[in-house]
C-alpha cells in the first residue's frame, strides 16, 4: 500500500515551477530541468528555457559529472556483496603496481585515499582522455599527497582507480559493465556514456554580459568513471528511487544504507557546514534537513540529485552552463516545498505477525548504571535500545538468529547485545559491548562492572 496516492496539488506544483524558474532567470542559464519523486515515483518534472516556445523535458540528456560516481560506486558494493573483494581490501590486492596500493577500497569510495583532487597537465574535464591512456598518466609522479585513511580530500583520480578495479575483475569495460548490471536493469535507457539525442548543448555564461560561448564536450577516457555520463531528469528520478529502496537485481537495501552512511573523517569547516561524504554519496544538510544524494558539474554543465530519507522525496536538477545557479540550494528547495506542503502520511500500523516469548520477555525497562533505558520490539523484527528520556546513546538491532543481536547505527554500530543468563535460565543481565544493563539501578546480583556496594542505597546520615 502506498502512503501517497495521486499528482501533487497545484499549489506545491505552482511553487516548484516557481523555485526553478527564478533559478533559470537569477542563475543566467540556457536552460533548467527538474523532476521530484515521492514513494519511488516520479510526481512532478518541471523545465525553464531561454528558447522561445521550446522547453526540454525529462527525456532530454545533460551531462551528469560527479553523480557519475555513485553509479560507480554501486559497481563496487556489487562486488562486494557477490565476495569478489572487500571494502577494507588494500588496492593492491586487486590492482596492483599502481603506487597507492596501500589506499582500501573502502578509502577511494569515501575520498580518503590520499589522492590528489585532480590529474596531472592538462585539466582533465576540458581535454581529451587520450592524453591520459594509462593509470600512471591518472595518477603523475606524485600518486598521494597524505598517508591514506588520515583525511577526507576529493580525489578525481580515485574513481578512475576504483573504475580500473572494476575492468580487471569483471573482465569488461567499466562502460559495458554499468550498462550491463546497473542501466539494463533499472530501466536506465537514456543515460549513457556519449550523447544520445536529444541532448542539451554545453554553455559557458559571460559573468558580466548577457552572452553565451560553446564548451568543448570530451571523452574522459581513463576518468570516465569520475564523470563521463550523460543522463535525463526522468532516469535520474529512476536512479534515485533506487538509491532509496533498492532493488535485488543490482543492489540491496541495506546496502545502499551503507552507501548514506558517513564514511569519511571531515575537516571543522565541512563538519561545521553540515557536509558528509559516504561511499559514493553525499550528505548535505540545509533548512535543518538532512539530504542524501550527489553534486556533479562538467564545463558546460550542472547537476543535483538529493533525497530526504526521512520523508521519501527526491529531487533532480540539471543545467547546461558552466556556471549557473548553484543546483544543491535549487534541490534541497524541491524536496523542502514537496515534504512541508504535503507532508509523508506514514503507512498504518501493523503489529508482528508472531513474537518470540523469549525476546517478548526482553523488552521494557533497563538501567545503564542510573540511567533508564527502554528495550522495544519493532513490527519490522527489529530490536531498539534507547533512553527512557531526553536525549543519549540509540540504536536498532538486527538478530542474528543465534540469540545476539548486531547494531546497526550511532555508537553501538556493529557492537554485539546479547541477554546473559543464570544457571536457572531466568535473564541476569544485558551485555552490549561490555556495558551491562541490568533490570534495577546497580543491581547487585549482577556483575555490575567495578562491583555494588554491599550496604547499598541510602540517603544522607
Amino acid at each position: 500500500m502506498t502512503t501517497f496516492q495521486g499528482e501533487l496539488l497545484p499549489g506545491t506544483r505552482r511553487a516548484l515551477l516557481h523555485r526553478i524558474a527564478v533559478a533559470q532567470a537569477e542563475g543566467r542559464t540556457p536552460s533548467l530541468v527538474a523532476a521530484v519523486v515521492r514513494d519511488g515515483t516520479t510526481v512532478w518534472t518541471g523545465a525553464r528555457t531561454s528558447v522561445e516556445g521550446h522547453a526540454p523535458d525529462e527525456n532530454v540528456q545533460y551531462r551528469i559529472g560527479s553523480i557519475t560516481k555513485t553509479f560507480t560506486a554501486v559497481l563496487v558494493l556489487r562486488l562486494r556483496d557477490e565476495g569478489a573483494l572487500a571494502l577494507e581490501d588494500p588496492l593492491e590486492k586487486h590492482l596492483p603496481g599502481t603506487g597507492v596500493g596501500e589506499a582500501t577500497i573502502a578509502e577511494l569510495l569515501a575520498h580518503t585515499g590520499g589522492l590528489p583532487a585532480e590529474t596531472p597537465g592538462p585539466w582533465w574535464e576540458r581535454s581529451p582522455g587520450d592524453l591520459r591512456p594509462e593509470l600512471a598518466d591518472v595518477l603523475g609522479d606524485r600518486p598521494l599527497l597524505t598517508p591514506p585513511g588520515r583525511r577526507f580530500h576529493y580525489s578525481n583520480p580515485g574513481y578512475a582507480l576504483l573504475g580500473a578495479l572494476i575492468e580487471k575483475l569483471r573482465g569488461a569495460s567499466w562502460e559495458e559493465v554499468l550498462r550491463r548490471e546497473v542501466l539494463e536493469p533499472l530501466g536506465l535507457r537514456r543515460t549513457s556514456v556519449r550523447p544520445v539525442a536529444p541532448h542539451a548543448g554545453g554553455w559557458a555564461v559571460h559573468p558580466w554580459a548577457d552572452v553565451m560561448l560553446p564548451e568543448p564536450v570530451e571523452d574522459l577516457g581513463r576518468m570516465a568513471p569520475a564523470g563521463q555520463l550523460w543522463s535525463t531528469g526522468g532516469d535520474l528520478a529512476r536512479f534515485a528511487a533506487f538509491l532509496l529502496n533498492g532493488d535485488e537485481r543490482v543492489l540491496r537495501a541495506d546496502s545502499l544504507r551503507e552507501m548514506r552512511t558517513p564514511a569519511a573523517a571531515h575537516e571543522a569547516a565541512d563538519v561545521a557546514s553540515g557536509y558528509a561524504y559516504c561511499l559514493g554519496m553525499e550528505i548535505r544538510r540545509r533548512n535543518g534537513r538532512s539530504l542524501v544524494g550527489h553534486t556533479g558539474s562538467l564545463p558546460g554543465f550542472l547537476a543535483c540529485l538529493m533525497i530526504s530519507i526521512e520523508d521519501d522525496v527526491a529531487a533532480i536538477a540539471l543545467a547546461n552552463s558552466t556556471s549557473g545557479p548553484l543546483l544543491f540550494p535549487v534541490a534541497a528547495d524541491l524536496v523542502r516545498i514537496v515534504a512541508e506542503a504535503e507532508p509523508r502520511i506514514p503507512a498504518p500500523w501493523k503489529p508482528l505477525r508472531e513474537a518470540d516469548p523469549s525476546l517478548l520477555e526482553l523488552t521494557g525497562q533497563w538501567y545503564w548504571g542510573t540511567h533508564a533505558f527502554a528495550l522495544r520490539l519493532t513490527a519490522d523484527g527489529l530490536v531498539s535500545l534507547g533512553p527512557l528520556t531526553g536525549v543519549g546513546r540509540r540504536s536498532r538491532f538486527r538478530s542474528n538468529g543465534d540469540g545476539t543481536w548486531t547494531g546497526l547505527e550511532g555508537y553501538y554500530a556493529g557492537e554485539l547485545l546479547q541477554a546473559v543468563r543464570r544457571s536457572d535460565g531466568a535473564v541476569s543481565h544485558l551485555d552490549l559491548g561490555s556495558f551491562v544493563f541490568t533490570r534495577q539501578p546497580y543491581d547487585e546480583g549482577a556483575p555490575v562492572p567495578g562491583g555494588v556496594d554491599p550496604e547499598g542505597w541510602r540517603g544522607i546520615g
